[in-house]
């Protein structure tokens, strides 16, 4: 059985339309964000070595051969920075599905049933977000001890409120749109009004926000491991890698400063694409 009432037709755009509206500096950042998550996944695969074992000479420069030079251990540090695009990249994109699925659920059912449920679930929201994030993720992990998991867990626990509070408001937003009203008195109630005609509303305000958000989690990643907080040695995390080579900055300068920027570029991109998506969305 179809619903009686139906969303209301939005005009169809095709993606030339839609890159174009974005932007072309944007539009990279919007082909770049699958190409990273693509090269974060096979990264394995794509390394040239081993990343993990001495493949020629210490402190060698950038070459034809090893495009980033090698370490103070003969390793390619380019191998290195592809397999820390995946210590980065993937974790970041974990924390923000359990942030979207965490603080979309509560936000939908704040902002559809009101009242105490509302009441309750905004104050606990508000709890979250005067906490210093960062501040409080970096002393939770320095207190159950350092690690990826660990570093992802620590800034998943207060990331979630920002969605919450963005489907909230969007949720309460389009329950007094005419759409829905007539899907009231047409009967439809419940979860099938939340999901058939409110959800649709609120995906693209949580996915531009959430776009946005990857170069702040990749940030924090990169911090917490900068600080030694992530994976332990000999891990090619970009931050820890960063860390590690400051002293060698003057003598050996690839060392600390190519896997600092592949960290700018991961954050570029995502800032650009989500620049992009808002610029495209917002036109139609």
């Amino acid at each position: 059985m179809t619903d009686p009432i139906s969303l209301p037709a939005k005009p169809r755009i095709s993606w030339r339309a839609f890159f174009r509206r974005a932007g072309w500096l944007e539009s990279i950042g919007i082909v770049g964000v699958p190409v990273i998550t693509v090269i974060a996944v096979l990264a394995p695969f794509l390394t040239p070595f081993d990343p993990q074992l001495r493949v020629a000479g210490t402190y060698l420069p950038p070459s034809a051969e090893h495009w980033f030079g090698t370490d103070e251990i003969g390793r390619d540090l380019f191998s290195r920075v592809i397999l820390g695009v995946q210590y980065t990249w993937l974790p970041a994109l974990a924390v923000i599905g359990f942030g979207l699925m965490l603080g979309t659920t509560l936000g939908l059912v704040s902002g559809f049933l009101g009242g105490k449920i509302d009441l309750i679930i905004q104050r606990a929201t508000d709890l979250f977000l005067v906490l210093p994030a960062t501040l409080v993720a970096l002393a939770v992990v320095a207190t159950i001890g350092p690690g990826l998991v660990n570093t992802m867990i620590a800034i998943a626990i207060f990331w979630w409120p920002w969605y919450s509070r963005i489907s909230r408001d969007e949720i309460r937003r389009l329950k007094v749109r005419p759409h829905v009203d007539a899907a009231r008195v047409a009967g439809v109630r419940g979860v099938r009004l939340l999901l058939r005609y409110l959800l649709p509303g609120v995906v693209p305000a949580l996915l531009i926000a959430a776009t946005l958000d990857v170069a702040n989690i990749i940030m924090t990643i990169s911090l917490m491991s900068f600080l030694g907080l992530g994976q332990p040695a000999p891990a090619p995390e970009l931050g820890a890698m960063t860390s590690r080579a400051l002293g060698s900055l003057t003598v050996h300068w690839w060392l600390p400063i190519l896997p600092a920027a592949a960290i700018f570029v991961l954050c570029l991109l995502a800032n650009l694409a989500g620049d992009g998506i808002r610029a495209a969305l917002r036109g139609t």
